[in-house]
């Protein structure tokens, strides 16, 4: 087994399936010809990189209709996209488009992203088959069919949840598959993953993936590695109902990046590195990360009008934070004057370390829902209704932290000064947030003609949240019941053709001030935010979809707002942001080579009426006004086994302060690829070797924050990935 993870032996596999290939009889001779029994044969046509439907939509606010009748943008990375681009974290994931990008997603640690500008709540806006999951772990992708991303409000469909939108991944469902994959990169990491599937009894099956990863990181001192496990299975219980269980769990142990600040507070870092551990201490020791999801769901047909789902979920993440920490200069000589503000790094580079542990911080989050969904008529008018009732508790439970400085260091030292850690220890383990959504809601999808329909819902939210502090003592409590509705009006003049727009509302949680504002640690109340959105959604074929989308959403602007405080600032809600955009998206087979998914987000994202006029009339921090993303298969036509993969990333100058007075430099990212489908005594083998920012293009991808600190993190250098599929 040690042989096989190694990349000599995976180049001998991929030339021995060339050479068997070609060496392959082209066609038995007339007397080993025999005649055989009839077969039946039953195919799909491959439509490229186009998903005809989302698991969103099924059970969902928009009621049951295919992809191209929803009045919504929703984005879904199919299962042939994750083969071919082979990412390994959320990141690199929601590349292929452009109204995703990261948002505090450090190398080594669970990441966040940012939708149409705003930043996704990782308690409430992830999903594994449309059940909430805790998102503070590395999503496995191994055992997902695929990964379905609306963008915009998600009130209807999730109650208290960010205006960004929603992540769901989908499992994959039991099917006669045997593959094993091993993969390496040019940094030496390994890589192995088995798929094993089938049909126990025409009523059961049964899917099995597994994964294991050692991690050889372009990071100095980051070297990790990750396992993974999962099983799915469907009980088809007579012709009316079928239950279907999908459970996994991964375990992972990599140290965690500390991403850099502005010097001063206004300079962006002269001369940063894309593999120098910042504050790296020897006894820093890697963040492990242990998560399982669980989900179930039945399903019961009433009639050919009527169905139910029953669905629960579990899902529980143990993280042990353990970071050496750079951060700010408080302790810095060349900070003592107080010209620049301790949470930032200094002028000249300096920057603190601290000892940061927080061991066994345990997340939970469990849901249960109820739908029933059906149709009627009304007159000339038909009804297509869901209906259904849901109960999501979350809990946390940690101890109290050691953060503790023990050290000063600057950006240019590769190896930074070694440090004492702190004697002290991590306190006792205790629940500090208990937190319980409860909600009935309705949805009517409404046909008055083969053009015009209307869809109309609302969800009564209950919200009950309490928060400890580290005594156990309560310290915040948050009640609330709200009504989140939703309509949208579509025209369909032709089948190919869709035209919708739609209003939405949509509720979340109010953020925790940071700690060197006058209210530090206080939490906001809850926010109400809103969204308008006017698309065309054009089937171009069978195999392409275009589409197209104009939104505005806006809910208010919370921010550090300067004063004459003793700290200098108070964390408040005043005026709204509101981002406006365009959205341009392709998606499918262009010809019979040539495949592609295409996006263009250009979005205008603006604070007003904060009553700080140097915060007003520029773009949001970490919001680029132009993104796109491109990535491309073709397969050429005199080698039809042999296909070119290639991508291209764009993003504007993007804002890294409040006032606008800071920007980070806009980039290109190319990446490339092949694809060789070959057989080996009569299985398919697939080989794949993508390599990422082809030209080592150093840029900054993400400018976001975290606890209302700022960061930046530098994008991944040229990176080479090969794998090999075997369909045994």
């Amino acid at each position: 087994m040690t042989l096989l993870r190694t990349p000599l032996a995976l180049a001998l596999f991929s030339a021995l399936a060339v050479a068997h290939a070609a060496d392959a009889p082209d066609a038995p001779s007339v007397a080993q010809a025999k005649n055989l029994a009839t077969v039946d044969v039953n195919a799909t046509v491959d439509k490229g990189y186009r998903a005809s439907d989302a698991q969103l939509d099924t059970f969902g606010s928009f009621g049951s209709a295919p992809l191209h009748d929803t009045p919504a943008s929703i984005l879904v990375i199919t299962r042939d996209q994750i083969d071919d681009r082979q990412p390994r974290s959320l990141s690199e994931l929601v590349r292929s488009d452009a109204a995703v990008g990261d948002n505090y997603a450090p190398v080594g640690y669970y990441q966040d992203v940012a939708i149409r500008g705003f930043p996704l709540d990782l308690a409430t806006a992830f999903r594994l088959n449309d059940l909430t999951i805790s998102a503070e772990q590395p999503l496995a992708l191994e055992d997902k069919q695929r990964v379905e991303i609306l963008k915009g409000l998600g009130g209807l469909e999730a109650g208290v949840v960010a205006p960004g939108g929603l992540v769901n991944y989908v499992s994959k469902r039991p099917a006669d598959v045997h593959t094993a994959t091993i993969g390496t990169d040019s940094h030496g990491s390994t890589y192995t993953a088995i798929d094993l599937g089938g049909w126990l009894t025409p009523a059961f099956g049964l899917r099995v993936n597994a994964a294991h990863e050692t991690m050889h990181s372009y990071v100095d001192h980051l070297d990790g590695r990750r396992s993974f496990i999962s099983l799915a299975a469907d009980w088809k219980i007579n012709d009316d109902s079928k239950l279907e269980l999908d459970t996994d769990y991964q375990t992972s142990g990599q140290r965690s990046v500390s991403g850099y600040q502005l010097l001063g507070g206004t300079t962006l870092p002269p001369h940063p590195s894309r593999t120098q551990l910042l504050g790296y201490q020897p006894w820093q020791r890697p963040v492990g990360i242990n998560a399982s999801n669980t989900t179930l769901r039945y399903s019961y047909r009433f009639s050919d009008d009527w169905t139910m789902r029953l669905s629960a979920g579990h899902s529980r993440t143990r993280i042990d934070d353990n970071v050496a920490f750079a951060y700010g200069c408080f302790y810095a000589a060349s900070c003592a004057s107080g010209a620049t503000p301790g949470y930032f790094f200094a002028p000249n580079g300096d920057y603190d370390v601290y000892d940061f542990r927080s061991p066994d911080d345990t997340r939970q989050n469990d849901e249960v829902r109820a739908v029933v969904a059906g149709s009627f008529e009304t007159g000339s008018i038909t009804h297509e209704v869901n209906v259904g009732a849901s109960a999501f508790r979350r809990t946390m439970d940690q101890r109290p932290y050691v953060y503790d400085y023990v050290g000063t260091a600057n950006i240019d030292e590769k190896n930074p000064p070694y440090f004492d850690p702190s004697p002290n220890q991590p306190g006792p383990s205790a629940r500090t947030l208990t937190s319980w959504q409860r909600a009935l809601f309705a949805v009517d999808r409404v046909h008055f003609s083969d053009t015009w329909q209307a869809i109309a819902g609302v969800r009564f939210v209950r919200l009950n949240e309490r928060e400890y502090d580290d005594t156990g003592v309560l310290s915040r409590e948050t009640r609330l019941v709200k009504v989140l509705p939703q309509a949208a009006l579509m025209w369909q003049p032709t089948a190919p053709l869709t035209t919708y727009v739609s209003f939405s509302k949509g509720l979340s949680l109010g953020t925790a001030a940071p700690y060197w504002t006058t209210n530090g640690g206080a939490v906001l109340p809850p926010l109400l935010s809103r969204q308008l959105e006017a698309g065309v959604k054009y089937a171009f074929s069978d195999t392409l979809d275009l589409q197209a989308a104009v939104y505005r959403i806006n809910q208010p602007y919370q921010f550090a707002r300067p004063d004459d405080s003793a700290t200098g600032f108070t964390f408040v809600q005043q005026g709204n942001e509101v981002h406006t955009g365009v959205e341009l998206n392709a998606a499918g087979r262009v010809t019979e080579n040539f495949r592609l998914t295409a996006s263009i987000n250009v979005i205008r994202a603006r604070a007003q009426d904060t009553g700080t006029p140097s915060y007003e009339d520029h773009q949001v921090v970490n919001v680029p006004r132009l993104r796109s993303a491109v990535y491309a298969d073709y397969r050429l036509p005199f080698a039809p086994r042999l296909s070119l993969l290639g991508g291209w990333r764009y993003a504007s100058p993007n804002v890294a302060t409040p006032d606008g007075a800071t920007r980070v430099p806009a980039y290109h990212v190319f990446d490339a690829g092949l694809r060789y489908e070959a057989q080996l005594s009569g299985h398919a083998l697939t080989w794949r070797l993508n390599v990422d920012n082809v030209f080592n293009h150093f840029y900054w991808r993400d400018a976001g924050t975290s606890g209302g600190d700022s960061y930046l993190f530098p994008g991944m250098p040229r990176l080479a990935r090969l794998s090999v599929t075997y369909d045994f």
